[in-house]
């Protein structure tokens, strides 16, 4: 298997001094795989992923991104080395239009931005229909299309999606993994925070389960998926299936 795209070694983070919620933290992801981090509320899933994108600083630890220590960078330095990062909140301008939220996303590429855009049209068919509505007006589907596609702009080997399915309709849910699971196909890595367990944990090479702060739980997704132990307690009791 080729050499891991990501590596979190020992990794302590939190908001505070001396008060982490990422309490030694190991986990990789290798080129092109799909890998899934799921627990329950409170567990550090969303400081896992703002920790990796450099909104937050290691106490402790390593961070190897393509064979580079990143460990302690800022977003801007991150985001050239070829990651993308998509929050689960204020992830697309709601006052510019589709099309500039997409030339946005390409901030730091010095190429014409006209095919670049047309592969995010061809791949998210409504945002071509809409590309010059503004994104504030977008259904909450639409805008984590937008979102995504954004990202892409940028062609990154790692997209980070922290809770991509929060607050859509199961429709667009299924939707939305259906797009998330091309990305992949496209041969970008994805590391996926999502508290849709199953249904991630169904669509993903290999997830994690963090339980305060910990990685408690790895493996391939479907193992995972139907491990007793976790499904009792991420999943619902008799509902690993």
């Amino acid at each position: 298997m080729a050499d891991p795209i990501l590596v979190f070694e020992n990794v302590h983070a939190g908001y505070i001094k001396d008060l982490d919620i990422l309490q030694g933290v190991n986990m990789v992801v290798h080129p092109g795989e799909l890998v899934t981090i799921i627990g329950p509320n409170g567990a550090g899933k969303s400081t896992l992923a703002k920790t990796i994108f450099g909104l937050l600083t290691p106490h402790t630890g390593q961070i190897i991104f393509n064979g580079e220590a990143i460990a302690g960078l800022k977003p801007d330095q991150i985001v050239p080395k070829g990651m993308g990062y998509v929050p689960q909140i204020s992830n697309v301008f709601r006052s510019l239009t589709v099309e500039e939220n997409l030339e946005m996303g390409a901030y730091v590429r010095n190429v014409a931005l006209e095919p670049l855009k047309q592969e995010m049209y061809d791949r998210f068919p409504k945002l071509g229909e809409r590309r010059k509505q503004r994104a504030g007006t977008l259904s909450g589907g639409e805008r984590q299309q937008l979102a995504m596609a954004k990202a892409l702009m940028l062609r990154p080997s790692l997209l980070l999606l922290d809770e991509p399915s929060a607050a859509l309709s199961p429709l667009m849910v299924t939707s939305v993994f259906e797009q998330i699971q091309e990305i992949q196909r496209s041969g970008t890595a994805i590391l996926l925070v999502e508290q849709n367990a199953k249904q991630a944990l169904k669509m993903s090479d290999r997830g994690y389960v963090l339980e305060a702060g910990r990685d408690r739980f790895e493996g391939r997704g479907i193992d995972l998926l139907n491990d007793p132990k976790v499904g009792e307690l991420y999943l619902g009791v008799g509902q690993a299936h």
